[in-house]
């Protein structure tokens, strides 16, 4: 076709553009290859470029619906974690308290008993003492007794 235009420019034309028939045909022509690339080529492309827009952007939102979800699960694991924090410095609070508690009971009963034993052990002490003194007022009775009757030899007065 081309090789036409050349034959007729060289025929008697002589100019760039000829308006013989062979303009409509390359108008045609080119309404054609528009024509053909819009069906085969332009619109199966802009369909994909389409739908690749519509994959990225319902990518994005569900990204930013993860995202989103992630920061609530995150936050919500951290008051959850606060709390349990909480629960359990109380817990230990409350056990130390009750540690020391029983610890004070322990020591008071502990004491009661040492006070207990130590006076049951003085009046032991005092029973013996009694004891020793009762014997030791026999004894010196006894020994007195002795020796009244080796001094006034064995006379018995009274």
């Amino acid at each position: 076709m081309v090789y036409w235009t050349f034959l007729l420019a060289e025929e008697g034309g002589g100019g760039l553009f000829d308006l013989d028939a062979t303009l409509p045909l390359m108008a045609l022509q080119f309404m054609l290859l528009v024509a053909v690339l819009n069906v085969t080529f332009y619109k199966p492309l802009g369909k994909a470029l389409d739908d690749r827009e519509g994959y990225i952007r319902a990518n994005q939102s569900e990204a930013k619906e993860r995202l989103a979800k992630a920061e609530a699960l995150a936050k919500q694991y951290e008051t959850e974690a606060a709390e349990v924090r909480r629960q359990s410095i109380a817990i230990v609070s409350a056990a130390e308290a009750d540690a020391q508690k029983i610890a004070a009971q322990k020591i008071a009963e502990a004491q009661q008993i040492a006070q207990a034993q130590r006076e049951q052990a003085q009046k032991d002490l005092d029973a013996q003492k009694a004891a020793a003194l009762q014997s030791l007022e026999q004894q010196v009775d006894e020994l007195s007794r002795q020796i009244l009757e080796k001094v006034t030899g064995g006379v018995a007065l009274g």
